[in-house]
């Protein structure tokens, strides 16, 4: 088993805030389309994805026909293969996180860092090496689903394209100072932001400046 890895954190250090159980556990199952060109494989991640609770609403064997799908289907996540014909899964993911259509988790059989590194850069949320099974697919998929709503959350705040980038990133670094000096997860973090904007109806990058600030207050009176 080679394992399965958020892009930027690793997948252990999220389970318990995304679950144990499957999909099919709580509320409506996700809809997912799965892209890989081999076909046996394709078929192997599909029965796997049924299994653990999710609903395969469409099957790609390329690129192309991944972004095509995903652009009809809307649905929750793609899970697709790094290469494959006509267009390959980085520049698929590319098109599908530019649209904002759903999270997507790659598939890959290299786990080169450079890589990595693109997938990243596409918009992918997470990736899996193969050769994988559930215990490596499930956490990485819950992981990308729960990054994904978090920048549709920040990015429904705000329509200016660098005012959205802005406060993602106001967003992240709140989010990790929350982890360290409340001992929170990731999810738990964002949840934090959210539920304190909500309390103070303000925005999410303001609760988020103010946890910054406080931060750095903090580390000057330790001077």
């Amino acid at each position: 088993m080679q394992g399965s890895t958020a892009v930027g954190n690793t997948v252990n250090s999220d389970r318990s805030a995304t679950g144990n159980g499957s999909a099919g556990e709580s509320g409506d199952r996700p809809r997912v389309v799965v892209a890989e060109d081999e076909a046996l494989i394709r078929l192997d991640l599909v029965e796997l994805l049924e299994e653990q609770g999710y609903e395969v609403v469409g099957q790609a064997g390329d690129g192309e026909e991944a972004v095509a799908l995903a652009t009809e289907l809307e649905p929750d996540l793609v899970v697709m293969d790094v290469k494959m014909p006509k267009m390959d899964g980085i520049t698929a993911a590319d098109k599908i996180a530019e649209d904002r259509i759903c999270a997507v988790v790659m598939l890959t059989a290299f786990s080169q860092r450079d890589l990595i590194e693109r997938a990243r850069e596409a918009g992918a949320m997470a990736y899996v090496v193969k050769p994988f099974d559930a215990s490596d697919v499930v956490p990485a998929i819950e992981i990308a689903m729960a990054r994904f709503a978090e920048i549709r959350a920040v990015e429904d705040e705000v329509s200016d394209l660098e005012e959205r980038l802005e406060s993602r990133k106001v967003v992240d670094q709140a989010k990790g100072i929350l982890q360290t000096s409340l001992g929170l997860t990731e999810p738990e973090a964002f949840r934090w932001i959210q539920k304190t904007a909500m309390d103070l109806r303000k925005s999410m990058r303001e609760v988020a400046q103010g946890v910054i600030a406080h931060d750095g207050g903090r580390d000057r009176s330790k001077r």
